[in-house]
């Protein structure tokens, strides 16, 4: 079915929904970069977010998603293979749902749902888009 969706998906508009989540990825990682204590709030709660290590841990997070969504929207800019650029986001947003499953029981009960279906809605979307982008 992924395979089909992924076909069904033209090029231009695999750029398209690319772009937006690179530009997401970045947002999301420039404000886990400025603001990680709130940025972790939602996914581990209060209790580790306020710690220093938390705090370490939500930077060193944003950097990463930052770093991926800026090369996306680098490489479509430049004319340059976005795939590969994909791919990574799709692969850390695949451990961030792993991980989230392995903790599920330890997060907030008022976030989890939705931090789990944003990760793995996050994977799938990556997934497809990942197929059609450098085909036009």
């Amino acid at each position: 079915m992924i395979r089909y969706l992924s076909l069904a998906l033209k090029p231009d508009r695999a750029a398209q929904v690319t772009l937006a989540l690179a530009g997401a990825r970045a947002v999301i990682g420039a404000v886990a970069w400025v603001a990680p204590k709130a940025a972790l709030k939602a996914w581990v709660g209060s209790e580790v977010s306020s710690q220093s290590g938390g705090r370490l841990l939500g930077r060193a997070l944003g950097a990463r998603d930052l770093a991926l969504g800026a090369g996306a929207i680098l490489a479509y800019r430049r004319g340059r293979p976005v795939r590969g650029w994909v791919e990574a986001g799709v692969l850390a947003d695949a451990g961030d749902a792993v991980a989230t499953l392995v903790g599920f029981r330890q997060l907030p009960k008022r976030t989890r749902w939705a931090v789990l279906a944003s990760t793995v809605g996050a994977t799938g979307l990556g997934y497809l888009v990942a197929q059609r982008v450098d085909k036009g």
